[in-house]
């Protein structure tokens, strides 16, 4: 009976030890594939911690034990981990606004509300924009260039601001004010060197305070545009008159010198008519003078009114003959060998003999000296 009981405790303890040791081995293999498991997450680790992918549009500062290093080209590189710390810095340009929330639009009184030189109010709104121009002075040189370039912002805005008029600030000055912020904040910033450079600075947005001062600048700039308005227009109508005019001047000057040099020609003619005339009288004085005053009773009398008087003792008849000019009865005057008719004008005698008695010439052809 005891050796029965004996026999199956040590069939137990031998299941039993089998069991055990199934059991410490499976616990080892766990161990293993544990190990194996946390090896590889750690060599994972590492290896994302040494490999970094660069954008074009960044700049990458590795620091190895405090020495800054510059990483420019894009893709994929490789560092230390631990060891080597990455920065990323942007290459673009950035911006800010001032004045005014960018996300929401609304208005930051503390930022935008200025005075002017004339000691009015306004609000006026900008927008900066810049970009890092040395990455490792924009990470070291200051703890934050950014918040250094607003408040140098801030400061120059309102000190030029003060400077100008409120006319100027909302309506013909902006452009003037944003070139004389910038030049200014360039130059601080030279000095300064953060590693940061201002692209550009932009007024977004001027107007006075209240509306009813808005009112007022809306109704003086619209007086300023009717004033340019009709500035254009006048000088509109100045570029169309003024080449009318120098057309009708130069008509005139035509003009006029074509009548010069008809009337100077006209007396040139009629002054060597007479030069030759002169030179025919001294040859032949008394017929160039009987055919000069023959050749002026044919200019005056076809135009006179003739009349013939018949005195009969008391009693005078006036006969006008001016019917006898438009039938040529006259015309014989003119040509010189009508000498009945001239006799009939001068009441007798030949037109040679009437034209040597007006002329103080006798028939004979010589000077009347009475």
């Amino acid at each position: 009976m005891f050796k029965g009981k004996k026999k199956k405790e040590t069939v137990y303890d031998q299941a039993t030890e089998e069991r055990r040791k199934r059991i410490e081995k499976g616990s080892r293999a766990g161990k293993i594939i544990s190990c194996v498991i946390i090896c590889a997450f750690a060599i994972l680790y590492l290896l994302g911690g040494s490999v970094y992918s660069l954008k074009e549009n960044e700049y990458a500062v590795i620091t190895t034990f405090g020495t800054p290093k510059i990483v420019e080209e894009s893709g994929i590189h490789i560092k230390l981990p631990y060891i080597q710390r990455l920065a990323r810095v942007p290459k673009t340009i950035n911006g800010f606004s001032i004045g005014y929330d960018a996300e929401s639009g609304e208005s930051v009184d503390k930022e935008s509300f200025m005075i002017t030189r004339d000691y009015n109010f306004v609000n006026v709104d900008f927008y900066v924009e810049y970009r890092v121009t040395d990455p490792v002075k924009y990470l070291f040189s200051s703890e934050n260039p950014v918040a250094i370039l607003k408040n140098l912002t801030q400061s120059y805005i309102r000190d030029t601001i003060g400077l100008y008029d409120v006319d100027s600030v909302i309506t013909t000055g902006k452009n003037e004010i944003q070139a004389s912020i910038k030049d200014k904040i360039i130059t601080r910033l030279d000095s300064e060197d953060i590693g940061i450079q201002l692209v550009n600075i932009t007024i977004q947005d001027a107007e006075p305070p209240t509306q009813e001062v808005i009112n007022a600048f809306k109704n003086v700039e619209n007086a300023k545009q009717g004033k340019e308005t009709s500035i254009n227009r006048a000088n509109q109508k100045r570029n169309e008159d003024i080449p009318a005019a120098r057309a009708q001047v130069d008509e005139t000057l035509k003009t006029a010198q074509a009548q010069a040099e008809e009337r100077v020609n006209e007396a040139k003619g009629q002054t060597a008519r007479l030069n030759e005339l002169y030179a025919e009288y001294q040859k032949y004085p008394l017929i160039t003078k009987q055919r000069m005053f023959y050749e002026t009773m044919e200019d005056i009398l076809p135009d006179m009114k003739i009349i013939i008087e018949k005195s009969n003792g008391t009693t005078q008849t006036m006969l006008p003959l001016e019917s006898f000019i438009d039938s040529g009865a006259l015309k014989g005057i003119g040509g010189g060998t009508g000498a009945g008719s001239t006799g009939a004008l001068y009441g007798g005698g030949t037109a040679g003999n009437a034209a040597t008695d007006s002329e103080g010439v006798d028939g004979d052809g010589d000077e009347d000296n009475e």
